[in-house]
């Protein structure tokens, strides 16, 4: 209810990097775009100035990865770095699930969970 209700005062916008996690699911993904404006969301492009800021963070968590497992990561950022990135610089209240890894590496993203 906190989300909705977020939304419905404050408006809602996903990014390219969330429409695409959200497509992989989709029986027609070539709909989802069309039916998440329906609801009132915006679909944004992440902007180059989120590049640095996920870069830092990303090379942060392979660090961490590294020391406590041993594994190497993926050579290219997750997609939660590029979303906790964009709503870092545009200063947004990041909904989310799953808070941890944005806790972690964007502590400066304000976050609203279910």
């Amino acid at each position: 209810m906190a989300i909705a209700g977020a939304a419905s005062s404050e408006g809602a916008a996903i990014n390219a990097v969330c429409l695409a996690e959200i497509c992989v699911g989709e029986k027609q993904p070539g709909m989802a775009a069309d039916r998440i404006r329906s609801w009132g969301v915006e679909i944004l492009d992440v902007p180059a100035a989120a590049a640095d800021v996920c870069a830092r963070a990303y090379v942060q968590y392979c660090a961490r990865r590294q020391r406590q497992s041993r594994k190497d990561s993926p050579r290219t950022p997750l997609p939660d770095f590029f979303i906790g990135a964009h709503a870092e610089i545009m200063g947004w209240t990041l909904a989310t699930a799953d808070p941890s890894r944005i806790r972690t590496y964007f502590p400066a993203v304000r976050l609203l969970t279910p």
